[in-house]
C-alpha cells in the first residue's frame, strides 16, 4: 500500500535470505516465471520480508515485483470497518478479497503482459491503479494475510508469529490503534489466517528460521 510504513530489521533480512536460497534452487528446476506467496497475521513482518526478498533478488540480477494482496479487498479502507460491523465479525476473512483480480494479475505476470494492479493509498484511503509491465519481471511476490490461498503459486511461505507477540511493538511504533472492535477483527483474522497454515511449503518460525513443512 502507498504510505505504508516498513520497519525493516535484521530478522526480516535473515528470513528473506533463507527464502531466497530455497527459491533460487527451485527456480533452476521449474525454469519459468516464479510466484512466491507470503502469509501471516497482522504486523508479523510480511511486507518487510517481501521487501527484503525483492532486494536480495535484485542483488542476484533478478527482478522481483511485490503484489500486496491487501490492496485487493472488495471494500475500500474507509468503508471496511462499517461493512464488517454491519455483516458481523464472521464476515472477516479471505472471502473479502477479490481473488479474480489477484489471479488475473498473477496470469498477467506469467504471460509478461501489461497489467493494472490495485493500489490503495493509505494516506487518502483511496483506491488507485498501478499500471505496470511484467515483461522483464522474473519473480512475483504475493504478500498478505491470505496470500498463500492463491491457486497459481509456486512457493508458499507462512509466518508463525502471532499478532499478540508483535502487538506491543506495533502500538509503540504507531502502526496499530487498538480498541475493542480492532481486537475482535484481529482475533477473527488470526482464526482465518491460521486455518491456511496447512497450505504452506515452508514456515518462518518465531526466531525467523525457515523450516520445510513435512
Amino acid at each position: 500500500m502507498l504510505g505504508d510504513v516498513l520497519l525493516l530489521e535484521e530478522t526480516h533480512r535473515k528470513a528473506a535470505s533463507q527464502i531466497l536460497e530455497v527459491a533460487l534452487a527451485k527456480m533452476k528446476v521449474t525454469n519459468h516465471k516464479y510466484v512466491i506467496a507470503v502469509s501471516g497475521e497482522s504486523g508479523t513482518g510480511k511486507s518487510e520480508i517481501a521487501h527484503c526478498l525483492s532486494e536480495l533478488f535484485k542483488q542476484q540480477g533478478l527482478k522481483a515485483k511485490i503484489l500486496h494482496s491487501d490492496n485487493c479487498y472488495k471494500t475500500t479502507p474507509h468503508e471496511r470497518q462499517a461493512w464488517r460491523q454491519a455483516h458481523g465479525v464472521k464476515s472477516i476473512g479471505y472471502t473479502e478479497y477479490n481473488w479474480d483480480k489477484i489471479e488475473e494479475n498473477i496470469e498477467d505476470f506469467r504471460q509478461g503482459r501489461e497489467a493494472k494492479m490495485p493500489c490503495v493509498d493509505r494516506l487518502t484511503d483511496q483506491d488507485d491503479i498501478l499500471l505496470t509491465h511484467f515483461e522483464n519481471i522474473d519473480i512475483l511476490i504475493l504478500e498478505g494475510l491470505y496470500a498463500i490461498k492463491a491457486n497459481t503459486v509456486d512457493l508458499r511461505i507462512f509466518i508463525e508469529i502471532t499478532y499478540q507477540e508483535t502487538k506491543k511493538a506495533q502500538l509503540k511504533r504507531g502502526k496499530e490503534v487498538m480498541n475493542e472492535w480492532r481486537e475482535k477483527e484481529l482475533a477473527r483474522e488470526q482464526e482465518v489466517v491460521q486455518s491456511l497454515k496447512g497450505l504452506a511449503n515452508y514456515l518462518v518460525t518465531r526466531d525467523f528460521k525457515l523450516v520445510a513443512v513435512k
